[in-house]
């Protein structure tokens, strides 16, 4: 993979001189919050690999997304710094990439990441050869050491040193590194062909997974807890074609836990990306497009399984919350809500009592009692909601009556959230995202007879064919934001 790197020529630099924007408005929304830095960025292209080859120079290339918390983070502190950006001007040659734009950059250096240091993440960091050969790199780096990481300072010297004085044993080193992530990538004689289709081998695939299950909160493994929305489908369908109870009780908990934590929207609808504890309360505040795409398939399946009334509407608010925040007029589903308002992670979110109480008087203590809001707060001195306990255990025996009362509380606050400072949008539109999409609207409609999920799947289907099909023919691009962006569709895209 590594050697044979496509380039996206014709891009504009992103900054040709300190603190002035070259960009044209219709490019990346990640791409353009950096476009002020006084980090010389450029954006991957022909341009910018031929003056690392000219001067050269190593190349950072820095990768990201305009949802990533920690993204936002590492700009603030070190790429707005005058002094840090001299630094890396003065080095290298720097490069910004929206992951989104190009997964198949980010997936190759991510592996090399992932190679070198064991994790991986964003913002993505990688130091490169002006051949294109990754030799260091990281996620996030603090501005002084911390959290037993090297500052970014350090960092940038040290690489800047070691390209000057080792440079012999750097190339040799990312050549190394080079083989090992192709001889990682080739699949051939890897894994047979079609892959398990016995029972016994499909009933060890739902035993494995019901070995890492959280048999009390739901979801798999440790914090940060991802929903592992295809492990939920998986233990959904295994019951679905063998009856295996204990698959359909865990995805059913999983669902059950995922829908009454912070980590969903408890009065807009819509999930965001994970959560940072056990008990799903903690959202890291990020909402993805794919995410809400996948749940919304899997609250289908259950919907269809078990009939409950919560999973229908849950279907229906996150649809709700799609239609209205992630939509364009013309029909495109946008990429993602950022997780931070305001400069301040879950600001849009979050709760004080007294707010609460003076919005909804007598109602309010039934709503704190619910939904986890006290004077001392259940996350940094502010409240998430969320029900640490399923309403039965609160309405004596009266469910329709505080449901009621619930759902019209939740409606106050919720036009009063209406009017904060929301959080920031990126209104690229992805075509395998929308696909996703596409494929949960017809799954919705075909499981609750609901038309209007049907419409919207028509209307976003009508918005790919029109705005990102390639000259009428059966072949797309990848992406949109307010005209076609030339990288053509993945085979992600296409599946």
């Amino acid at each position: 993979m590594l050697q044979n790197l496509s380039v996206a020529t014709g891009s504009e630099p992103i900054m040709n001189e300190k603190h002035t924007n070259h960009l044209i408005k219709e490019t990346s929304p990640y791409l353009l919050q950096h476009a002020h830095n006084p980090v010389d960025w450029h954006p991957w292209g022909e341009e910018a690999l031929e003056k690392a080859r000219s001067a050269d120079k190593p190349i950072l290339v820095s990768i990201g997304y305009s949802a990533c918390h920690w993204c936002h983070v590492m700009e603030r502190e070190s790429f707005e710094d005058e002094e840090t950006a001299a630094l890396m001007n003065e080095s290298f040659i720097n490069i910004k990439i929206d992951r989104e734009e190009r997964p198949d950059l980010d997936h190759i250096y991510m592996d090399a990441v992932q190679a070198m240091t064991g994790s991986g993440g964003w913002p993505l960091n990688v130091f490169l050869t002006p051949a294109l050969k990754p030799f260091f790199g990281g996620t996030y780096f603090p501005p002084v050491r911390a959290f037993n990481r090297s500052s970014w300072k350090e960092v940038v010297i040290a690489v800047a040193s070691a390209y000057r004085n080792k440079k012999n044993e750097i190339e040799e080193q990312a050549e190394t590194l080079v083989k090992h992530l192709v001889a990682a990538n080739n699949l051939q004689g890897g894994a047979t062909a079609g892959g398990p289709s016995d029972r016994a081998s499909l009933q060890t695939i739902a035993d494995n997974l019901l070995k890492t299950a959280d048999k009390e909160w739901g979801g798999f493994g440790n914090p940060p807890k991802f929903p592992h929305t295809f492990s939920i489908l998986y233990l959904l369908r295994h019951y679905h074609f063998f009856g295996h109870k204990p698959s359909l009780e865990h995805a059913v908990l999983s669902l059950d836990k995922l829908m009454m934590g912070g980590i969903y929207d408890q009065l807009g609808g819509g999930f965001a990306r994970y959560a940072t504890d056990r008990r799903w309360q903690i959202p890291h505040f990020e909402k993805m497009l794919y995410d809400n795409a996948l749940l919304l398939e899997a609250f289908t399946e259950a919907y269809q399984l078990t009939k409950k009334k919560d999973y229908a509407k849950v279907i229906h608010d996150t649809i709700g919350f799609l239609q209205r925040e992630m939509m364009s007029a013309a029909g495109g589903f946008y990429s993602a809500l950022d997780a931070d308002s305001e400069g301040v992670e879950g600001k849009y979110y979050t709760w004080g009592i007294e707010e609460v109480r003076a919005l909804l008087g007598d109602e309010s203590e039934t709503f704190c009692d619910v939904f986890d809001v006290s004077k001392t707060g259940n996350w940094e001195q502010t409240n998430i909601l969320w029900m640490p306990e399923p309403l039965e255990n609160f309405s004596d025996g009266k469910l329709g009556d505080w449901s009621a009362s619930l759902e019209g509380s939740k409606a106050k606050l919720f036009e009063a959230r209406q009017q904060r400072i929301r959080p920031g949008l990126d209104d690229k539109i992805i075509l395998g995202w929308n696909a996703l999409m596409i494929k949960s609207l017809c799954k919705a409609y075909a499981a609750t007879g609901e038309q209007q999920y049907r419409q919207l799947a028509e209307l976003n289907i009508s918005f790919l064919e029109k705005n990102l099909q390639k000259n009428e023919e059966p072949f797309f691009y990848h992406s949109w934001n307010k005209k076609i962006n030339s990288q053509e569709a993945f085979i992600d895209d296409y599946a």
